[in-house]
Formats: structure tokens, C-alpha cells, sequence
């Protein structure tokens, strides 16, 4: 079974440092366009970042210059590393990315299970 799996959410202060991860599992031949999202209790799923298979790299002006988006291709895991984080960077953080699998001649959009991130004051 395909899935994005996230970790490394968690409870941190106002100011520092959480480094998420997103790996895919299962049998499919490429990853398209990764990317992180986030939900905060009662408001709609945003972006957060993106990054192509040639390293270019989109954020959400609410996050330039603290989180940095990456991949290791050859680990087909997406991290999200947040610095100088705030309280108002506390939602549920989602994986989300077109996977083209085996058999198939499009690719299929999917979403991780989301990881909490909580910035205390």
C-alpha cells in the first residue's frame, strides 16, 4: 500500500526548532512536486512549501526565511526544517505529493495522516 508517512511534530517554545519528515512507502515509480501543509483548529489547509524534483523550492510568506523545505531522492523522504518558530506556527503539518505508480499512466495525488506541531508562548 502507497502512503506518505510524517514525523518528528511535537511540542516545542516560542523560538525553536522542529525538523518534520516525510517518507513514501509502497510500490510507485516516481514522486511528483512534494510538499507541506498545515491546519490550524478551525481554519481552512494551507501551504506551506513545495519543492520540484530540480530543487526548487515555494513558501508561504508567513514561513520565508525560518523553514526550509528539502528532499533526498534517495531516500524518497521530504523533510520541513522550522526555525524561529511562533506560537502562530501551531496546527496539524500535512505531507502531500503526486505518486505515479506502478501500472498507472497518471499520477495519483496523496496526503500523509498529519503530525501536531505546538508552539507554547
Amino acid at each position: 500500500q502507497v502512503q506518505l508517512v510524517e514525523s518528528g511534530g511535537g511540542l516545542v517554545q516560542a523560538g525553536g526548532s522542529l525538523r518534520l519528515s516525510c517518507a513514501a512507502s509502497g510500490s510507485y515509480l516516481s514522486i511528483r512536486a512534494p510538499g507541506w501543509y498545515r491546519q490550524a483548529p478551525g481554519k481552512q489547509r494551507d501551504l506551506v512549501a513545495t519543492i520540484t524534483t530540480d530543487g526548487s523550492t515555494n513558501y508561504a510568506d508567513s514561513v520565508k526565511g525560518r523553514f526550509t523545505i528539502s528532499r533526498d531522492n534517495a531516500k524518497n523522504t521530504v523533510y520541513l526544517q522550522m526555525n524561529s518558530l511562533k506560537p502562530e506556527d501551531t496546527a496539524v503539518y500535512y505531507c502531500n505529493a503526486d505518486l505515479l505508480l506502478r501500472g498507472r499512466w497518471d499520477y495519483t495525488n496523496y496526503w500523509g495522516q498529519g503530525t501536531q506541531v505546538t508552539v507554547s508562548s
